[in-house]
């Protein structure tokens, strides 16, 4: 039980890599407050880890709204008493494409949703993480930190930088209240944030490029899995991993070498 009586709140955690992290965390022994804007989700994993021995709650916020975040803190917080780990995940792909296509409001969601809703976790999550020290993990992806070669991603890849570089502040600035900040970087990952991506006249400003065998290296092409991100996930939120803060990891297969 490598997470054995922690809190943990993991944000996105309806589906994908955020759902995973949420079941393994809470199988590895870690209370869990699964955190997203869909109740109906949040409902489903939380009774999958219940029924499967472990101890979970919904709670239901937009990660960019602050007064949402701050209450939702505050009510983990108060169910159990503690915050031990926090895996800022929930985020957008938002619109692609090309730069005088893309709309003020549109730049300014994904900049609202993925940067500032990653701050807003944090932010109000640190109070209750100096109380005992803790581990704050941050998804941020290939895109942005390894790879530029997604053209359109703009508003996207910067959000992505920029989370490292937030990720890389904070671990100096909570190193003295033994509280560790990671960030993952995520390549191709079978998930369902493809779905929901607005691509539009990417084709006149793509550079082109075939990769015949595929863009991952180490599986032949092969997108990885949310459960392997999910044990990542654990690895950085467990003691194991206590003298490990301030790093990005990449966890793509070799993509992000291959096509960056």
């Amino acid at each position: 039980m490598q997470v054995a009586n922690k809190v943990a709140a993991v944000t996105g955690a309806g589906s994908g890599i955020g759902k995973a992290a949420a079941q393994l965390l809470a199988r590895s022994g870690a209370k869990v407050a699964a955190m997203g804007r869909t109740e109906a989700e949040l409902t489903e994993v939380v009774g999958s880890i219940a029924s499967s021995g472990g101890e979970a709650i919904a709670v239901t916020a937009d990660i960019s709204v602050a007064e949402q975040m701050q209450t939702a803190m505050d009510r983990i917080a108060d169910k159990w008493g503690r915050l031990d780990i926090v895996f800022a995940n929930a985020g957008i792909n938002g619109v692609w494409a090309p730069i005088e296509q893309l709309e003020p409001h549109e730049w300014d969601k994904t900049i609202n949703v993925n940067l500032t809703g990653t701050f807003l976790t944090v932010k109000y999550a640190v109070p209750y993480l100096k109380k005992q020290g803790g581990s704050v993990i941050v998804t941020s992806s290939i895109n942005g930190t390894r790879v530029f070669s997604n053209t359109g991603a703009t508003a996207y890849s910067c959000t992505k930088a920029a989370q490292v570089a937030f990720t890389k502040m904070l671990a100096l600035e909570l190193a003295d209240d033994r509280i560790r900040v990671n960030v993952i970087c995520p390549g191709a990952i079978t998930t369902a944030i493809d779905e929901n991506t607005e691509q539009r006249n990417l084709e006149s400003v793509k550079q082109p490029v075939t990769y015949p065998e595929g863009q991952v290296p180490l599986t032949d092409g092969k997108s990885g899995t949310a459960e392997q991100v999910a044990q990542l996930v654990l690895f950085l939120a467990a003691d194991v991993s206590n003298h490990i803060t301030g790093t990005e990891i990449w966890i793509d297969g070799g993509q992000s070498l291959l096509i960056g």
